[in-house]
């Protein structure tokens, strides 16, 4: 597989924020790479600094073989950039839409383009229907349609399936996992666990700063914690109590299970002491993907906390 991003130092700052952090990632072709973090994280500016949509202050590197931060316009031309907020016509047809994003691209062969990018993402038998009248999950087909249709090598993806049903988040996953397939690069920013997991690899951004990266597996066995689920009558309800306790990372509640987790095996057993008899059922398990997250988010903020004490 060849390289099509391999980016260092990559530095962004807005007035006196400073909002992505000395950055380096490398992605190969055909892989899906999802970033997380919470909100302000600095997941977008990533992204649009990586397509050429924002001029770093720093960094070197190449995406798509290109120089990223002088050769931005001939990178823009090859990408595909599918915003989170619904960005096409409401006004205009599914066809009228894609006819206009082909024209924008000076695209040749634009009826052909057109009628096969409807026909991939099941959009032909409502090519006449307005896109203000979409439903969600098809407002994302449309979406996606526009963002691919002048056969980008890259492909971003800005939280695209928020606010869609769960049918059309597992049918939207398995188009992006075809295009990869295919030899699409995707990278995709998102909240869901789920989605997280369905990328090939993961990056997880914290302050602008990428903290953890690699696969699911490689992310949760690097992390070094012990988590054990717990059963039993109300034991959901011990999750606030059982998080202020020392020795616990977290503890968070799964229907009418629990899940504590800690990186010191000693201190997480002390704390879990008093609620080992009956009727709790406590069995050691693998750590989840959000269970390691949320250890690196309490690690990062207890960090960051600490400098302002300092």
């Amino acid at each position: 597989m060849s390289r099509v991003i391999d980016v260092r130092g990559l530095n962004k700052s807005f007035g006196d924020k400073r909002v992505v952090r000395d950055v380096s990632i490398a992605v190969d072709e055909g892989r899906i790479t999802g970033f997380l973090g919470p909100n302000g994280s600095g997941k977008t500016t990533t992204l649009r600094l990586l397509c050429g949509l924002l001029t770093p202050d720093s960094g070197e590197g190449e995406v798509l073989g290109l120089n990223f931060r002088t050769e931005s316009s001939r990178i823009k031309r090859q990408t595909g950039y599918m915003t989170q907020r619904f960005s096409l016509y409401d006004d205009m047809t599914i066809n009228e839409n894609l006819v206009f994003v082909a024209r924008v691209y000076g695209l040749d062969d634009r009826a052909d383009r057109v009628d096969r990018a409807l026909k991939r993402l099941g959009l032909a038998e409502r090519r006449d229907q307005l896109a203000g009248a979409l439903s969600g999950g098809w407002k994302q087909r449309l979406a996606l349609a526009a963002a691919t249709l002048h056969e980008p090598k890259l492909l971003l993806l800005d939280e695209p399936t928020a606010g869609v049903d769960p049918k059309a988040r597992r049918e939207f996953w398995d188009e992006i996992h075809a295009l990869a397939a295919e030899g699409l690069t995707v990278l995709v920013s998102t909240h869901y666990m789920d989605e997280a997991e369905r990328c090939h690899d993961i990056g997880y951004i914290l302050h602008g700063e990428l903290i953890a990266r690699g696969t699911g597996e490689e992310i949760i066995d690097r992390s070094n914690l012990i988590t054990f689920n717990g059963e039993g009558p109300d034991i959901d309800h011990l999750a606030h109590r059982l998080a202020t306790q020392a020795g616990v990372v977290s503890a968070s509640a799964f229907g009418a299970a629990v899940h504590v987790s800690g990186v010191d095996r000693a201190a997480l057993e002390q704390a879990l002491a008093p609620y080992r008899q009956a009727p709790y059922r406590w069995t050691e398990v693998k750590p989840s993907l959000e269970d390691v997250f949320i250890q690196l988010m309490s690690r990062e903020t207890e960090s960051v906390q600490e400098g302002h004490d300092a």
